[in-house]
């Protein structure tokens, strides 16, 4: 993900393919299309000058060959799941990797970059891609797709039947408004914030977007690194950033909806990955995790990481694990192809 974390406690914190898949009943997907932050970056960080990339060892220890390629996990992050979900590819590319292929272009890539966030100060003090920015390249992308596919009518047909999966405002709130950089209260940042993904949102559909699943941010307060600061004893939850994130959540939810009227042919998935993480959290036997307040990983405690990172929560003082994201993606992938139908 994330987040000043991800600086201070992480990092140390083909043609072919073009034709829409069927999601459901009439319902069809050509590509996902990744925005935001370190949940959804597939690599875009590593050739940028900024603490925040995590193409090293431990990174990607369980991911296939034990490869460390940018993703802030132990394997594949949750634009991986998704687009998987969709019947698109296993691995959604990112799209500043140099390895890029054509090939790849039609199904979609990831525009995330790690650490960054809805709020200009978020990201231009870490050297992260700002999320309007990440829109900059989805429109360069668009002009590179047009000259591979040859045929506007074929590209605008990629644009309008994908799937645009965002994930911003967990930084805005942990880097920025944590750190008092923003000075406002959390009614009035997270009312910023609110605006700032409608803008967002807007400026994609002005490109041809559609179909818009939007992520709320995750229990900040749960991370280990946030329990790490504000419950050292007692390892509970953080209640103050829980409840930033919940605030943000419900305004962001509410505006989805509003959109939804405002914006013709429009659609939009608000995904809750606060209660989906939580209820990791305050249930982990369910789904065979026993622990949920330490990291797998630890760099500030040990360089080595948990011998098994499929019991834990988290995989380092900010991200999920990767069974985490594997055990609350089924849900939403089908709550998705509903919404999205």
């Amino acid at each position: 993900m994330l987040l000043t974390l991800a600086l201070a406690c992480v990092c140390l914190f083909f043609v072919g393919h073009a034709h829409p898949r069927e999601i459901s009943g009439n319902a069809n997907v050509s590509a996902l299309f990744a925005f935001g932050d370190s949940i959804l970056d597939t690599g875009n960080n590593n050739n940028l000058t900024t603490l925040s990339k995590c193409n090293y060892f431990p990174y990607g220890k369980n991911f296939v060959g034990g490869k460390a390629t940018g993703r802030f996990g132990n394997g594949r992050v949750f634009s991986d799941l998704i687009a998987e979900g969709l019947s698109l590819k296993p691995l959604l590319p990112a799209y500043h990797d140099p390895n890029l292929s054509n090939n790849d272009l039609p199904t979609g890539v990831c525009f995330a970059s790690g650490g960054s966030g809805l709020d200009e100060r978020t990201a231009k003090p870490q050297g992260v891609i700002w999320v309007p920015d990440q829109v900059k390249d989805f429109k360069e992308y668009v002009t590179k797709l047009n000259g591979v596919l040859g045929n506007q009518e074929k590209t605008n047909a990629v644009i309008s039947n994908a799937v645009y999966l965002i994930s911003a405002g967990n930084n805005d709130l942990v880097f920025t408004f944590w750190a008092g950089r923003s000075q406002s209260t959390i009614s009035e940042y997270t009312d910023l914030m609110v605006t700032w993904t409608e803008n967002l949102l807007k400026s994609l559909y002005d490109t041809g977007a559609r179909k818009f699943a939007v992520l709320g941010t995750v229990p900040l307060g749960c991370l280990p690194g946030i329990r790490k600061i504000d419950g050292v004893i007692s390892k509970l939850c953080s209640v103050p950033e829980n409840q930033w994130a919940d605030i943000f959540n419900k305004k962001v939810e509410g505006a989805l909806n509003t959109l939804e009227t405002k914006l013709p042919g429009a659609k939009f998935f608000y995904v809750d990955m606060y209660n989906s993480l939580l209820g990791l959290v305050n249930n982990p036997q369910a789904s065979g995790f026993t622990d949920v307040a330490d990291a797998c990983y630890m760099p500030t405690t040990s360089p080595i990481p948990c011998p098994d990172a499929s019991r834990y929560v988290f995989w380092d003082l900010a991200h999920p694990s990767e069974k985490a994201y594997q055990t609350i993606a089924p849900k939403i992938i089908e709550e998705l192809k509903e919404k999205l139908a």
